[in-house]
């Protein structure tokens, strides 16, 4: 179980990752923030270098943990051989089996393997699933939505975390305020503030250089704002040399129009994230 620590070895394998799209997506954008500075504190385990045929990103082992928080407790995976992904699993050491976690990935078999080990521990798996899209270059923004109204084009600030915990359908606890704190601080963000400088409309990056929680309050709809947060982000990723990606769920068909209107490409993969809880946290957990 080679832990990849080395700069050069690490920048070898982000090249790698890449011809192996779109189902390595998850693990290259979490490489990539290792990369660059490594602010959520990851590290990369796999099967063997430089022939690897799994590979999964985690938190660091000396990185200050809370056993609830599956938001930060957060594994990638990408695999040219499942077996290998099996193995790895079954390994002691490789993944933290003593807290709530989340696995996240692009590939078919993720789940019936993760879960079969998982059920040998009695941990519970809850699965989600979503639609992944993905933006090819992205001209530049149409900003005349904003040019005769007293609203801005920004970005978020650790002091709309309280909004954002609320709004978030994931959210709504102390461990996702404090994950969405850390995105704030770390990644890029895109907001639409009122005359007041409140939030009306805002998407993020995550730890996976995922763009989400794209979001606009309520009276706010139906005005273009989503569209022009969701550009101008891809836009300032895209400048950073990130992956424009992101997941919808099946039957939000207002964020899937809006990725066909900006021709978003939907992969041929699914997105998954597993949520993992042993038995010792069981009835703890958010979704």
């Amino acid at each position: 179980m080679p832990v990849l620590n080395c700069s050069t070895k690490l920048l070898i394998l982000e090249k790698m990752l890449k011809s192996h799209f779109p189902e390595s997506l998850k693990v290259y954008g979490a490489v990539m923030n290792i990369n660059r500075g490594n602010p959520f504190q990851k590290e990369v385990v796999l099967d063997s270098w430089p022939d690897f045929k799994a590979i999964i990103t985690r938190r660091q082992k000396e990185a200050a943990t809370d056993n609830l928080d599956h938001y930060t407790n957060a594994y990638a995976v990408f695999y040219k051989d499942v077996n290998a992904y099996r193995q790895l699993l079954e390994e002691h050491g490789v993944i933290n089996w003593d807290q709530v976690f989340q696995i996240q990935g692009l590939q078919s078999e993720l789940y019936d393997v993760s879960k079969a080990i998982a059920d040998s521990k009695q941990v519970d798996v809850k699965l989600a699933s979503f639609k992944a899209v993905c933006l090819s270059t992205v001209s530049t923004a149409d900003t005349s939505s904003l040019m005769s109204s007293s609203l801005r084009l920004t970005y978020l600030s650790v002091a709309d975390v309280d909004l954002l915990n609320q709004t978030w359908s994931r959210g709504g606890n102390e461990q996702c305020r404090r994950y969405i704190t850390n995105l704030i601080s770390c990644f890029p963000s895109v907001c639409v503030r009122d005359d007041k400088g409140n939030p009306v409309s805002w998407s993020m990056m995550d730890q996976f250089a995922t763009m989400c929680h794209g979001y606009t309050m309520p009276e706010h709809r139906r005005k273009g704002y989503n569209r022009l947060v969701i550009l101008t982000l891809a836009r300032k990723l895209q400048s950073r040399g990130f992956p424009c990606q992101g997941n919808i769920v099946d039957d939000n068909t207002t964020s899937i129009n809006l990725a066909k209107s900006i021709h978003g490409d939907f992969l041929p993969c699914r997105f998954h994230r597993l949520i993992l809880t042993p038995p010792s946290f069981s009835g703890q957990v958010h979704p």
